[in-house]
């Protein structure tokens, strides 16, 4: 059997699926990877018929149960077609099963999860990695378009742009809680966009990638955050390892709910590392807590993530031992690229590079 990864393209309306759908097979095709892609199911179903924007509510009910079976019909089957190949496999989905709930109340969602005999625990653990590309309704209006999409609702008016981000924020919601959930942001040059793309995918496969320093800075909280800005509460433990890696257990809660991820950075050269994570049960996360190392204390925050001008950011607000230190970080902007700072933040200092501030020295006791 090969060996098999699964990945979400997902995004707001507009956000370049379509582009890095191209690009995702053409890089990885050219490695040796076989690829293969899950179409939209709600488009096809538009196309034949559906809409979704209708007031029937049985209608709208079996419309929306049938293009979520139908999703995990056409995965599973990809799956075992994937899993006769000599070769390894990429299985893309343009958008997965949990972009469904984003077009609907948490009501009917459950209702049409229990009728299928899953829930949204088991929807997101059948991913390996989602990449959410931000709509460029969200900072790259002049770019956006309805011309390659006659299916889209959300048209090039100001009201269309609303919805637009709308959803756009309503999908990462949909996904949160996802391990491996990256947000690709807007950027002045859209090849930029489509690099981040074919680099996320090639962590999740295991590549060697550039190190890159995510810019960060410490700031003061001056105003109100976004409404829609994600909280989650934060507990890292670092792992005692051989020197030059870095395994940390993550603990990561929201809404009552918790994620566990066991990470692994190993550097493959001095200008490389390969990022291995994979999610874990409960009780393999409090057998592994044995192994935290001593010389380190674990890191408590509270983290709020927030897209501002088609811009991800997310702010760490450190508690316990740490408590009055707040750091912004940005995802995802490179180095030429200016940052679009909220109006309700401070910037007291840029601290990018700056190694006294990586989370694994800050645990040092």
């Amino acid at each position: 059997m090969s060996e098999i990864v699964k990945v979400v393209l997902t995004g707001g309306p507009c956000a370049g699926k379509t582009t890095a759908l191209v690009r995702v097979i053409e890089h990885f095709s050219s490695l040796g990877f076989k690829v293969f892609t899950i179409p939209e199911v709600p488009t096809l179903f538009t196309q034949a018929g559906m809409n979704y924007l209708t007031t029937n509510k049985g209608f709208f009910y079996q419309g929306e149960k049938a293009t979520l079976e139908i999703q995990l019909a056409l995965e599973d089957k990809f799956l075992r077609m994937a899993q006769e190949c000599s070769e390894p496999c990429i299985i893309v989905c343009d958008r997965g099963a949990m972009d469904i709930s984003a077009y609907m109340s948490p009501e009917t969602w459950a209702d049409i999860t229990r009728a299928v005999g899953t829930s949204t625990a088991e929807l997101r653990q059948r991913y390996d990695a989602v990449l959410h590309l931000v709509s460029a309704a969200d900072g790259a209006e002049q770019y956006y378009t309805t011309a390659n999409n006659a299916q889209r609702y959300e048209q090039m008016n100001e009201e269309g742009l609303r919805i637009a981000r709308s959803l756009d924020k309503k999908v990462i919601h949909a996904w949160t809680g996802h391990p491996h959930l990256r947000v690709i942001n807007n950027h002045d040059d859209f090849d930029t966009k489509m690099r981040r793309v074919i680099k996320e995918i090639s962590s999740v496969l295991g590549l060697p990638q550039p190190i890159e320093e995510e810019r960060k800075y410490i700031v003061e909280v001056t105003g109100t955050l976004p409404d829609d800005c994600i909280e989650s509460d934060i507990v890292q433990t670092y792992l005692t390892t051989e020197p030059g890696n870095e395994v940390r257990l993550r603990k990561r809660g929201w809404q009552g709910k918790y994620v566990y991820v066991h990470t692994t950075k190993k550097l493959s050269s001095d200008t490389e590392q390969v990022v291995t994570e994979r999610q874990i049960n409960n009780s393999m996360y409090e057998m592994m807590l044995g192994l935290a190392d001593p010389t380190r204390s674990n890191i408590h925050k509270l983290r709020r993530s927030f897209i501002w001008k088609g811009q991800y950011f997310e702010i760490d607000t450190f508690l316990d031992k740490l408590e009055g230190l707040v750091i912004l970080e940005t995802k995802g902007i490179t180095k030429n690229e200016p940052v679009k700072f909220p109006p309700f933040l401070k910037v007291i200092r840029d601290i990018t590079g700056e190694k006294d501030y990586y989370n694994y020295n800050l645990a040092l006791r």
